[in-house]
């Protein structure tokens, strides 16, 4: 995912990519995903059977007065089709030092009980980058937490925690390495008349733009990069 705006300046430098989505291909960042001292830790969340769904590396750009990569307050389940959420969790690790100067990680602690709420692109005073969804109505009333991270940090979170980062208002970029996990016996869910359906929409339109498609039809991979924990932790 890249700043367009910064494209023709700086190619394609860390100056102008903000993420890499779904790196399960590339040995090297996939690693990540193996290391026995995160699986032991999702192993208490999702159970033996642990399937890495979504990987990304992030690359938050210094950004100070745009505001184009502050990332709204939102939950991650908006973005999975799969349940149940109790089997699912993300490991998320600093590559450096996060801290609210950087745009480090915010969260809302005890929101993981909560239920999906509706997400949006919300009325923010820069602008949002695609896919950025946020919580359509914040309860205030909650404390946020700043959860500042040294370099090789990680925390564990549920997808229903409530959670966003701040803007980069730094020279420099805080970056990051994440994976969501999730349990084999996890299922699909269609999201027709759920709160997720006009994702699937956005996502569809992109798509056809993308490839100049005449219509675009999403069908699920049963499946992302399973492997069993016992075998895992006998790498060295």
């Amino acid at each position: 995912m890249k700043d367009e705006s910064l494209k023709s300046q700086f190619g394609q430098s860390e100056r102008v990519v903000n993420k890499v989505q779904d790196f399960q291909e590339d040995e090297e960042l996939f690693r990540y995903c193996t290391l026995p001292e995160v699986l032991k830790y999702v192993e208490c969340f999702t159970g033996p059977n642990i399937m890495a769904m979504h990987t990304m590396l992030i690359n938050k750009l210094p950004d100070s007065e745009m505001q184009t990569f502050l990332h709204p307050m939102h939950q991650d389940l908006h973005y999975f089709p799969f349940r149940p959420a109790s089997r699912i969790v993300c490991a998320w690790t600093a590559m450096e030092r996060a801290d609210q100067d950087n745009g480090c990680l915010v969260v809302q602690p005890g929101t993981h009980r909560t239920a999906l709420k509706p997400h949006g692109y919300p009325d923010l005073e820069g602008k949002t980058n695609k896919l950025f969804h946020g919580l359509l109505e914040e309860d205030e009333k909650i404390p946020k937490v700043h959860l500042v991270m040294e370099k090789g940090d990680t925390v564990f979170f549920h997808p229903l925690l409530i959670h966003g980062s701040g803007i980069n208002r730094t020279s420099g970029f805080r970056k990051s390495i994440s994976c969501h996990f999730a349990s084999s016996e996890c299922h699909y869910i269609d999201v027709k008349n759920t709160t997720q359906e006009h994702l699937e929409k956005e996502l569809q339109d992109m798509v056809s733009k993308k490839y100049n498609a005449t219509s675009v039809e999403l069908k699920v991979r049963l499946g992302s990069v399973p492997f069993v924990t016992n075998q895992v932790s006998s790498l060295s």
